[in-house]
């Protein structure tokens, strides 16, 4: 049975990566806005659109980001614990 301490450690744990979603996609959309902002007042509709590959690059990282943390994504559960006992075997 877990404990309310695990409960709770866990809890914020969730919480602590459910915010870092919550940053990470609002500076992803100023900074990929920025860029194509950048490209349109620097040469823009007659150039190669580079913006995208950050874009297309970051956004590979903030999907995984969002599905790791809201989607089903890896329960890390048992890793953590052999982790653990591997850690409390070496002391």
């Amino acid at each position: 049975m877990t404990s309310d301490d695990e409960l709770r450690r866990k809890a914020e744990k969730i919480a602590e990566e459910k915010i870092c979603v919550y940053i990470h996609v609002p500076i992803y959309l100023f900074v990929n806005i920025l860029l194509y902002v950048i490209w349109l007042t620097t040469g823009g509709l007659g150039t190669f659109p580079w913006p995208i590959i950050v874009t297309i690059g970051w956004g590979i990282g903030v999907v995984a980001h969002i599905f790791v943390t809201f989607g089903k994504g890896i329960d890390n559960s048992k890793m953590v614990e052999k982790e653990y006992q591997r850690l409390k075997e070496k002391e």
